[in-house]
């Protein structure tokens, strides 16, 4: 199986048809990110058979430039929104040394096996949260679904109570979640900070026998 063959199958079914053209109209109209040809950039960088951990993010970047498709991503000339920014210093705080993305561009974290998806793919210019409740959690549910019936061993990150909620979703028996607080200025403090999850996910990857992730 492939993630083409996948999201194939969803754009096919009623509700898709009617979130696609939502969006025709809606890039047509207004600014919105990130650039259509790179909504689905998490899935063809991230291969379905190579898939070892799915991060899942709210809806991308809001600003000019700064979302590029992979959830919490941003391109290497940006500078570093708050949220990756407090990713990073977990990151340090955990490991004890500083990540190879600082950057910002988590390219490499998606070609190791990391899918970096939101729950929401699309967002208007400056209006956060603007696509939600349009046809994209259904989507995403749907991914999320397949992933846990076809798949052992994924581990799931849920940073935030919109992700957290996905759980419900999710075969506990058969897959490893993880959950905090959002990274964001707003709720990090609230349990983000200590969550030691990059750790824990090295961790959960050699005890089943696969590769680890270079942070």
């Amino acid at each position: 199986m492939n993630w083409e063959t996948i999201i194939k199958q969803e754009k096919e079914k009623e509700y898709y048809k009617k979130l696609k053209d939502i969006l025709d109209n809606r890039y047509e109209k207004v600014k919105v990110y990130p650039p259509k040809d790179k909504i689905f950039k998490a899935f063809s960088l991230c291969q379905y058979d190579n898939l070892k951990v799915v991060v899942l993010g709210q809806d991308p970047y809001h600003q000019p430039n700064q979302a590029q498709g992979l959830a919490f991503s941003t391109p290497k000339d940006i500078k570093n929104p708050p949220s990756m920014v407090n990713i990073f210093k977990e990151i340090k705080s955990d490991l004890g040394f500083e990540s190879n993305c600082k950057d910002g561009d988590l390219t490499s974290w998606a070609n190791q096996g990391i899918l970096l998806i939101n729950a929401v793919l699309t967002v208007e210019d400056s209006c956060p949260k603007s696509h939600e409740k349009i046809g994209w959690e259904e989507f995403t549910d749907n991914i999320i679904k397949y992933i846990s019936l076809n798949n052992e061993n994924i581990i799931f990150v849920l940073w935030g109570a919109g992700a957290i909620k996905k759980s419900k979703i999710i075969d506990s028996s058969k897959h490893h979640i993880l959950t905090s607080p959002h990274p964001s200025p707003l709720s990090a403090y609230r349990g983000f900070f200590g969550c030691k999850h990059f750790s824990k996910i090295n961790e959960i990857l050699k005890s089943v026998d696969k590769e680890e992730i270079i942070w």
